[in-house]
């Protein structure tokens, strides 16, 4: 621990080995000193790119090894608040409402809220549900926000089959609506055929590893933009396979995966998942690409203090070894303390 205080790393970890650094000005850069230095190796924090802050303690998350976590789905004014006055040491990333077909997934289900459903009748529909999502603000006043207060930072959108479904035109609508207004549009996408939809109309981030269905190579090939958060975890038997064989695929044509857990499904409690990073393992991700998978770095030359780990150890190669080296770290304290 004294090694990062007075200043010193062994080794930090920025899209690549960047071999030994130090802290100046509350960011951690290389520097070119002879090695060895210090003991402790430096990554980023972790980014979880797929979470429902309403279904868990929000408050879990504060100083803990997630430095910033992606809210895929709630009441869009709750949403807001988490934006604008996070937990300690955490960014948070809102989508706002679902947007479905009337009575699309996932309206009825226990665990949503009314009001974390937007239901979009057609293309006019779908552009006004736009408008809505980027001027949302939060049910109090936050004189202390240190986010944004209005507005959401992608659009979610849910295709699932066996419940009704945006036809094509209205999917169309919203994708583009949400990228003439800057936004991401993240699709969940459950079933035979949706994961090709989402791709077709443009999206660019698939809320989960497609698991319904082995696509085929041609939906791949088509996809090799769409961005694929990886919420491995939470599947089992065919389903897991199914995302395995994707993800094996999708990365040898050149595809990303992201880490990404879909916290809330499930008893999975607020930080790492450690059976998430074991099983992008198991979908072949190593080395340069497990670490940018599961950070959401993937170059740089400088690390804010605030948004750095280290620990004793070497810098991870394997999904196991990162596993362990996530056990033995700690969030560095931009102050300056442990």
């Amino acid at each position: 621990m004294a090694d990062v205080v007075a200043g010193v790393v062994a080794d930090l970890w920025l899209g690549h080995r960047r071999g030994p650094a130090v802290v100046e000005d509350g960011v951690v850069v290389p520097a070119d000193v002879a090695a060895p230095v210090g003991s402790d190796t430096v990554i980023p924090g972790i980014v979880d790119r797929h979470v429902h802050l309403g279904l868990v303690d929000p408050s879990a998350f504060a100083g803990g090894l997630v430095v910033e976590v992606h809210d895929l789905g709630w009441v869009p004014s709750q949403a807001v608040e988490w934006r604008s006055d996070p937990p300690a040491g955490v960014t948070v990333r809102i989508a706002g409402p679902f947007h479905t077909a009337p009575g699309g997934y996932p309206s009825g289900r226990a665990w949503a809220p009314e009001e974390s459903v937007r239901a979009v009748r057609d293309a006019d529909d779908a552009r006004a549900a736009v408008a809505e999502a980027v001027s949302i603000r939060p049910r109090s006043s936050l004189a202390r926000a240190t986010r944004p207060t209005t507005g959401v930072d992608f659009l979610k959108i849910a295709l699932q089959d066996r419940m009704a479904l945006l036809d094509d035109e209205t999917l169309g609508a919203l994708v583009a609506a949400a990228h003439d207004a800057g936004l991401p549009a993240v699709v969940h996408a459950e079933g035979a055929g949706q994961a090709a939809r989402a791709i077709d109309a443009g999206a660019d981030v698939l809320a989960h590893t497609p698991w319904t269905e082995v696509l085929d190579e041609d939906a791949l090939a088509r996809g090799l933009d769409v961005t694929w958060i990886s919420t491995l975890a939470i599947q089992t038997g065919r389903g897991r396979r199914n995302a395995l064989e994707n993800i094996w695929r999708f990365r040898g044509l050149g595809g990303r995966v992201v880490y990404g857990t879909d916290l809330g499904n499930g008893p999975a409690l607020p930080g790492v998942n450690e059976e998430e990073i074991l099983a992008l393992g198991e979908a072949g991700l190593a080395g340069d690409d497990l670490l940018a998978a599961v950070t959401g770095v993937s170059g740089g030359d400088a690390l804010p203090l605030g948004r750095a780990l280290a620990a004793p150890l070497p810098l991870p190669g394997t999904a196991a070894q990162l596993v362990a080296w996530l056990r033995a770290a700690r969030r560095l304290d931009p102050t300056g303390g442990q």
